[in-house]
């Protein structure tokens, strides 16, 4: 895919947005907001929406992309803490909406994962992969469940983690110095959490709870105090690590 002359709708509030702005710009693309695009909706030719957190923002601005841009404009949304196909569904042209998914720092990515709604066309997939490939990335097609493969798998193994934080049978260091050694993970799943943003976790925690109603995938009371406390982890300075020296409890 040529780069030349190609603006890039980017919107929502995940951690995810300040990284996809970097990769998108320094592979050639022109990104604007969502203000920014209501002025020139002709220029888009791609949009994307990383809201996880906030469901309610994601559906107002996925609606007011909807409304905005030409139908023949793919719009990529993260499928983290939903399904594309239930977020395909707010929209009237729900044909040209894609999902995806992956986490922060998207250095460390090499793949992102996409997954089609029900209602995606296939000339929209085949943009979006190549779209992805544009900047470097490789593409796995994958089956439209909240939280797709590795970040599903991460956040349960995270939301784990914080039980076993919160029930004092571990404290964060051992929890981590056991998994990275035992496991040969890079990272520790709490040092993992911070490094991601522990909103992140929480949403995909949420929403795999919201959409498949079993408990072995009820958030860690600990995760959603932290999450509402608003101590994200490395990008606000507070996490699992620090949250006890600034005043939280064990859960």
């Amino acid at each position: 895919m040529t780069t030349a002359n190609k603006t890039v709708l980017l919107t929502g509030d995940s951690p995810l947005y300040a990284e996809l702005h970097q990769i998108m710009t320094d592979s050639g693309y022109r990104v604007v907001t969502l203000a920014e695009g209501a002025a020139e909706p002709e220029s888009i030719f791609l949009a994307v929406e990383v809201n996880n957190l906030d469901l309610t923002a994601k559906q107002e601005q996925l609606c007011e992309l909807d409304r905005m841009l030409s139908p023949s404009v793919p719009i990529l949304t993260t499928s983290l803490a939903i399904t594309a196909t239930e977020a395909a569904s707010w929209t009237q042209s729900p044909e040209r909406i894609c999902g995806f998914g992956t986490l922060v720092p998207l250095a460390e990515r090499a793949l992102f994962e996409v997954a089609p709604a029900l209602q995606t066309e296939s000339d929209v997939l085949e943009a979006v992969q190549s779209f992805f490939h544009s900047l470097g990335k490789e593409v796995e097609i994958v089956e439209d469940e909240v939280g797709l493969v590795f970040p599903r798998i991460l956040t349960l193994i995270i939301n784990e983690a914080a039980f076993t934080v919160m029930e004092k049978a571990a404290t964060p260091e051992d929890i981590d110095t056991a998994m990275k050694k035992g496991t040969n993970y890079p990272y520790g799943p709490l040092e993992w959490a911070d490094r991601i943003g522990l909103d992140e976790i929480y949403a995909i925690s949420r929403g795999l709870h919201r959409d498949l109603s079993e408990e072995r995938y009820r958030t860690a009371p600990l995760l959603r105090k932290l999450v509402l406390a608003k101590r994200y982890g490395v990008r606000s300075g507070i996490g699992f690590y620090s949250y006890r020296e600034a005043g939280g409890g064990e859960g």
